[in-house]
């Protein structure tokens, strides 16, 4: 219960609603800052993938979809172990830090690898597989450190601190060729003793145990991995976020077709994501702040709205300068990922148990990553076989259709965030037998 204001110099004013009077938990500004670094590492030795694997070793379409499909899958389904590992005895630090340190041993996986196709791939497997050990345990920590009514700002500060690294690290990898000419071998270096520092950072920063707030929607204990299926609406949840993946067809594709119909020249593809990932940084945080005071389910279907605007600017009759559709292109993508990505984790922790939330958050991101494999291999094999409008009108169909779905199953009710000037407003307990 709260306590009234009646003017008593003694008597705390109460916060703002939705949160925004709030500080940022210090395990978020943490966990930030390893993001950062992280993606700083990351970033330096991905930005090229998608341009190296289909003009350089000549992947079509349908091999670069299935093969890029083919990693996400495989780390979406170890976020299942992850998840699970963290919450069996609270380890979320332990596995989180396992997963960041496998992805900074895969430099030097590549380093090693040469020009071996096999090694590469093995290399960047790694990459993705701790990527996918790590997430659902730091996402789990976020919403044990943070009120509920202010998951949206905590998980908007993370992401556009993690974003920030994704700017960050295609800039110092260009610099670094430029400064070595063209020493690859100095870039992996480099981002192995950046992801070095990442793992670092959270080893000595972020808490080893949170505080567990008190749910919005109490759930009984439970630390089976799929135990967060048992709850009708995170199914409801999960339901909506794996069907609006099936439709979405990945970045990658789409810095393809940008590159496709503008011709651009080779040395400017890289710096093609730079332009979506501004965006997300700028909107990352008042996207999460709007999504805690009006409920975080609108926020997160207009967010596919924008994708939606992605396809149909692709489409458009190209005239006039490039910048008329490179602008709207990256922008749009960047509004979908701010209003999206962190947004749905916000939505879906509260319903979780606090002993099974890592677990509960894998099952979905895994659910939702699975989808995405999908759509990404599907669209590699429409583009293959139809060429890249037609392909691009069914992924564009195949969204709206998932639109009018996910519109359905989301959760009506706005158990996701506090009502209006009552922040903290918590529903009535469940009774368990």
């Amino acid at each position: 219960m709260y306590l009234a204001t009646t003017g008593r110099r003694d008597t705390p004013a109460p916060p703002r609603s939705g949160g925004a009077g709030r500080r940022v938990p210090g395990t978020v500004l943490a966990l930030g800052t390893v993001s950062l670094v992280t993606d700083v590492s990351s970033e330096m030795v991905t930005a090229v993938l998608p341009l190296y694997l289909v003009l350089g070793l000549g992947l079509s379409p349908l091999q670069f979809g299935f093969l890029d499909g083919l990693f996400n899958g495989a780390a979406a389904i170890v976020r299942l172990l992850g998840g699970y590992a963290a919450d069996h005895g609270r380890g979320h630090k332990r596995v989180a830090g396992l997963g960041y340190a496998l992805s900074a041993l895969s430099r030097i996986g590549l380093l090693l690898a040469g020009g071996a196709t096999a090694g590469i791939a093995a290399a960047l497997a790694t990459d993705r597989v701790g990527k996918g050990i790590r997430t659902a345990p730091r996402d789990a920590l976020i919403t044990l450190s943070s009120p509920p009514e202010a998951l949206g700002r905590s998980f908007g500060v993370h992401r556009a601190m993690d974003t920030t690294g994704a700017l960050l690290g295609p800039l110092a990898a260009f610099a670094l060729l430029w400064a070595t000419a063209d020493a690859y071998d100095a870039v992996f270096v480099v981002s192995f003793c950046v992801g070095l520092l990442g793992v670092l950072l959270l080893v000595l920063y972020v808490p080893a145990h949170q505080p567990a707030p008190p749910p919005l929607i109490p759930a009984p204990r439970r630390r089976k991995a799929f135990g967060a299926l048992r709850d009708p609406a995170f199914r409801r949840i999960l339901s909506a976020a794996s069907l609006l993946g099936a439709a979405t067809v990945g970045d990658a594709f789409v810095y393809l077709l940008l590159q496709q119909r503008l011709d651009l020249p080779v040395s400017w593809f890289p710096l093609l994501p730079l332009g979506a990932a501004a965006c997300y940084l700028l909107l990352a945080i008042p996207a999460g702040r709007i999504a805690d005071r009006v409920g975080r389910r609108l926020p997160f279907l207009y967010g596919h709205l924008a994708l939606l605007g992605v396809y149909a600017t692709l489409l458009a009759p190209l005239g006039g300068p490039a910048l008329l559709l490179l602008v709207p292109v990256l922008a749009l993508l960047g509004v979908f990922y701010a209003t999206t990505d962190g947004v749905l984790m916000a939505l879906a922790g509260p319903v979780l148990p606090a002993d099974g939330r890592a677990g509960g958050l894998a099952v979905l991101q895994t659910g939702q990553a699975l989808a995405r494999m999908l759509a990404a291999a599907g669209f590699g094999a429409a583009w293959t076989l139809w060429g890249a409008g037609p392909a691009l009108w069914a992924a564009l169909s195949a969204l709206l259709v998932a639109l009018v779905g996910g519109w359905a199953l989301l959760p009506r009710n706005p158990v996701d965030a506090p009502a209006p000037g009552k922040p903290g407003t918590q529903i009535p307990e469940r009774r368990t037998p």
